[in-house]
Parts: C-alpha cells; structure tokens; sequence
C-alpha cells in the first residue's frame, strides 16, 4: 500500500469548503495511485487495444481541468495541454509522449490553476461558458462535473496500479 497523506473532506461544512475538499481529495488520490512509480510503470496499459494508463489518465485529467476551468471562466480559446481540440481523449492517452515528470507537472500546474479561479470567484455562481455544449455553466456544476471525473477514473487509477504492481488501497 502506497503512502495515504490525503486530507480527509470535513464531515460539516459549508458548499464551497465541502466541494472543495472532495475534489482536492480525488486528485490527491490521483496522485497518490502514481506514487512511486517510474515512467515505464506509469505507461503500463490495462490490456490491449485499451490505451489506458496511469500516465494516460493523468495526462487526461490536466486536459479535463484546463477545459473545465481555464476555457469555462478565463479563456475559451486557450489551447489544450496536448490535445488539438477538447475531449480528445485519444491524444491524451498518447503517454508515450511524455515523461510521468512532464505530466505530473502540467497536471499540477493546472490544478493550481483551477484553485485559483474557484479561490478567486465570488460564489460557486459564477457563470461561464462552456464552449462545447455552447451553454452557460455555474463554478457549482463544474466543481461537481470534474469531481465526478476524478472519481471515474480513479477507479480506473486503482485497477490500474493493482495491475502494475499489486498495490490496493483506499
């Protein structure tokens, strides 16, 4: 079993404190199921024709943070962190285009980002436009969106590190 030094979400608390703390909770386990791990590791697919891997799946969830804060609330036409276009999924699981350090780094450095518009906003309603769906969003729907993301492909994470190397765990 890895390291678990995750912060647990507090059992009370306001919207934005509660939802806050789940999402960092789920990256934290991100980063906890990649802990460890060298470049060749990270790569290992779940089975073929599958492109899944942990390196795939952080390298997604940069791309899912930058889409759903960066483009919802700063800048729609910022280009995507590998990606030609958003939801390229196929892109994004090209791991072997980058080292676990490039992308851990790109992955941090987006979720910082994120932290601060969510920081910065006013209230979770603040709106932004979601340039796929050509829709107005709430920070309250992208904060639930993205969680529910890192909470999908974490259970990918835990299947895909048991597969590595064994390691299961919270």
């Amino acid at each position: 079993m890895t390291a678990d030094d995750r912060i647990a979400p507090p059992l009370l608390g306001d919207e934005r404190e509660t939802l806050r703390a789940y999402l960092d909770y789920q990256r934290d386990t991100l980063a906890m199921k990649c802990a460890g791990l060298g470049d060749e590791e990270l790569r290992e697919r779940s089975m073929p024709p599958s492109a899944l891997s942990l390196l795939a799946l952080v390298r997604h969830l940069a791309e899912v943070e930058r889409a759903w804060f960066r483009r919802v609330f700063e800048d729609e036409a910022a280009p995507m962190v590998w990606s030609e276009k958003p939801f390229d999924f196929q892109a994004a699981y090209d791991a072997g285009a980058s080292t676990g350090a490039e992308a851990f780094a790109a992955w941090r450095a987006e979720v910082e980002h994120s932290r601060r518009i969510e920081r910065d906003a006013p209230s979770l309603d603040l709106v932004g436009r979601q340039p796929r769906w050509e829709k107005e969003v709430s920070l309250r729907m992208v904060m639930v969106h993205v969680l529910l993301e890192y909470g999908r492909h974490n259970g990918h994470a835990d299947l895909l590190r048991e597969g590595v190397d064994g390691t299961v765990g919270a």
